[in-house]
């Protein structure tokens, strides 16, 4: 089966449209800090409305653990979006009951209602199948269709996601289509030369990316608190930076199967190390098989790749065709950790092919270093959603669209 889209849900003139966005925002004390997302949801949202459908806007925000919790509620997005689509927008304070289906019925042509956080009700992240199920019927009641577009959640199994895709006729949202036809090319057909870069906190998130396209790729440039368990494989001292030794006999294996493969796979050459995890911790630069040789000994903290290591990622990317970036290169919301990501988003934009940040801590770390999204080939909604595609994972939430891979 293909996707289903848009154009299979017919004429929506008229029509209630339930449409799952994924409109989870970092808030600080009531403001939204990053509305990349809500931006993202406007190509769709603005397909309705002309099309003079009548919207109903769910999603999640945060992790309120099913109960109402007002520094989690949806309302300054509501008021966000009506700012960017340039027209009223109604809020209503729940997500289903009689508020709610009162004002899904008091909407006219090319009206926009958003209902409140989804994940103020348990039901919606329920392990029991039959809970979501009825939880999903409640919101079919609000609407005569489903589009879904909140490609950061599709590889959850919620009610919002999978079930609700059942209970209405559905389509799959201008966003999901976007990322999929990026993903595709990703994973089917790259143009050369093609360069991965992953950082980030931990290997083990990123193990399943590696093992799935380490036959694909040709360089693979590792950054990140992850550089760490790597260069212990490689049985160099890390002091007190992060490390998963449990870890170490899978990266040596991936170390010995990317030279089978003829994969370049770049680790720094260099760090920065501080004396603490802290963003006013004295620092020094140090090559990466010496990190216990910096002023603070066995105590010091690797916390960025250093200006050499940058370097490199930087030519590797900008010489390549195609990029997918996912993990940022070190500290990034500390100053003076942020210069390997900097140096890695500049290269990126500089890429003639496709470039691509892959969501998550990453698109969070170029928006705060200064970049906008137009720079950049594509920038994901979905970092966990990306990952889990690229691992050659099936994904409930485009399954329940059509979508086989």
């Amino acid at each position: 089966m293909t996707l289903r889209t848009l154009e299979d849900l017919g004429d929506l003139t008229g029509k209630r449209v339930v449409v799952r966005c994924d409109l989870n925002v970092p808030l600080k004390d009531g403001v939204i800090t990053d509305d990349g997302r809500v931006r993202a949801s406007l190509g769709t949202l603005n397909t309705l409305i002309n099309s003079g459908a009548r919207v109903v806007v769910i999603s999640h925000l945060g992790r309120p653990d099913g109960t109402p919790a007002p520094e989690y509620s949806l309302a300054p997005v509501a008021q966000r979006l009506s700012e960017l689509l340039g027209k009223g927008v109604a809020f209503c304070g729940e997500t289903v009951g009689d508020d709610a289906t009162a004002a899904a019925e008091a909407l006219e042509d090319g009206d926009v209602l958003v209902l409140e956080n989804l994940r103020f009700n348990p039901e919606e992240t329920s392990k029991d199948a039959d809970v979501r199920t009825g939880f999903a019927g409640r919101l079919a009641a609000l609407g005569d269709a489903f589009v879904s577009d909140g490609f950061g959640v599709v590889h959850r199994k919620q009610a919002s996601v999978y079930e609700l895709a059942g209970a209405l006729p559905s389509a799959a949202g201008q966003l999901i289509e976007q990322e999929l036809g990026v993903l595709e090319r990703l994973t089917k057909t790259p143009e050369r030369p093609y360069t991965v870069v992953l950082g980030g906190s931990k290997v083990s998130d990123k193990l399943g990316v590696i093992d799935h396209l380490l036959p694909q790729v040709d360089t693979l440039c590792i950054g990140g608190g992850m550089l760490f368990t790597f260069l212990a494989a490689q049985g160099h001292a890390v002091g007190k930076s992060l490390l998963e030794q449990d870890q170490l006999d899978v990266v040596r294996e991936y170390l010995s199967r990317a030279g089978e493969l003829g994969v370049t796979i770049n680790l720094p050459t260099d760090v920065v190390v501080a004396s603490a995890f802290s963003a006013d911790a004295d620092h020094e630069t140090v090559p990466a098989d010496g990190i216990e040789t910096a002023s603070f000994g066995a105590d010091g903290i690797g916390l960025d790749i250093g200006p050499e290591t940058a370097a490199r990622f930087a030519k590797a990317v900008s010489g390549s065709k195609t990029v997918f970036w996912n993990g940022p290169m070190g500290v990034f919301e500390f100053p003076a950790f942020a210069a390997g990501t900097k140096t890695v988003a500049q290269a990126l934009i500089e890429v003639d092919g496709l470039g691509v940040v892959g969501g998550g801590d990453s698109a969070a770390a170029v928006r705060s270093l200064g970049f906008s999204d137009d720079q950049f080939g594509h920038i994901s909604t979905g970092g966990g959603a990306s990952l889990e595609f690229l691992e050659g994972k099936s994904l409930p939430g485009l399954q329940a669209l059509g979508w086989e891979s």
